[in-house]
Order: C-alpha cells, then structure tokens, then sequence
C-alpha cells in the first residue's frame, strides 16, 4: 500500500477527499494537524511551506490543501480575504460578512484551491477553481463534511443552492465548470507518479 497522508486540521476536507481516492482504490492517511500558515496573502507559498513543515513531521508522502475566498466587491477591499480566510476570521462570523454585503448587488465571489504533493524530493501544485456568487443568508444543513462555513453562504456558478443545501450527488454533479485541484491531483498520481515509480522500481 502506498504511504500517502493528508495532512489537515479539518476533518471534513478529509472525508470529502479520501471518499474519492478509494474509488480510484487508493488509500490515504489523515494526521490531524493544525500547522503554521505564514503571513502572507499567497496561496501558493502558503501551500508549499505548509507540505514542507508536513513532511518534516512525519517523514513520508504527504499533501496539503489551502484554499483562497476572494469577493469582488467587498467593500473597501476587492478581492477580500483572499488567502486570509482562516486569519481574518470571516467564515466563523458568516453573519458579519452578510451585514458588510448586504447593499452589495454584485456579488460574485470564487474558491481558489492549492493542493502541494511533497515527496520530500519534489514539490507539485494543483490548482483549482470554483467560481460563485454570495447568498443573502445562510442556508443548507450542518455538514460534517463541509470544508468551511462558508459552504452556507456560496452558491455555485449555474447553480441555484448553496453548497451547503446540495446533496453529495448534486455537489458530485454540478455544472458550474469549476476546476477542481483534487481531481487534478488524484488523476496525476494515479497515472503518472505511481506508474513512474513502478517503473523506477522494475529497473
């Protein structure tokens, strides 16, 4: 069995993403782990110093996730919070950003996610991208499997609920052409990462 952990302080993320690696039958890790996020309003760099801290803890394959929030509008700061989600506290107060938004009529708003594989030789990066609007309240249910509050409150492009009101067949099934950075990466190790190192192996 190949030793690849997913690395995250939430468990939802890891839900949502083991489920679909067992259907390609691979079988992944999960350590529970909060770590550092530097203070930077980049993704990227955010992702890939979080892989390197994950890899020196526990010295095997591991893969990070950060996700972006960024509305258009928001007042006073286009854009906001952007990699700052956690930092700046908004998906814990979804009531406040509501308040802030609610003379907003264009309401546009995009996840951008970053996922850093990390072998301890290597860095690979996939991205991905959801694009959205704001709801004017919260609906849906809470959903172990959310990965933030703020599954409440967007609705994706071409779809009618938010994220948090969809089943996981609707969620699995949406049209609203977004680019998902798991899928990339689930797609890449399967065929190329593990195929390259089997060939490696043979040799």
């Amino acid at each position: 069995m190949e030793n690849l952990t997913y690395v995250t302080g939430n468990y939802g993320k890891y839900i949502r993403i083991k489920e679909r690696f067992e259907k390609e039958n691979i079988f992944i890790n999960y350590y529970k782990c909060d770590l550092n996020e530097p203070n930077v309003n980049d993704i990227e760099f955010i992702s890939k110093e979080k892989a390197k801290e994950a890899f020196e803890i526990l010295n095997s394959r591991v893969f990070v996730a950060d996700s972006g929030f960024y509305i258009d509008n928001y007042p006073g700061n286009s854009g906001y919070p952007g990699a700052f989600v956690k930092r700046s506290g908004i998906a814990n107060d979804i009531d406040n950003l509501l308040e802030v938004m609610k003379d907003v009529d264009d309401r546009k708003c995009r996840f951008v996610d970053c996922l850093t594989f990390y072998d301890g030789f290597d860095f690979y990066r996939f991205y991905g991208i959801s694009e959205g609007t704001l709801a004017r309240s919260k609906r849906g249910n809470n959903m172990y499997k959310a990965k933030s509050n703020l599954w409440y409150i967007f609705i994706p492009q071409n779809m009618d609920k938010t994220l948090a009101e969809m089943s996981d067949a609707e969620i699995n099934n949406m049209s609203d052409n977004n680019v998902s950075a798991s899928e990339l990466f689930i797609k890449w190790y399967k065929s190329e990462y593990l195929e390259n190192k089997r060939v490696l192996e043979l040799k």
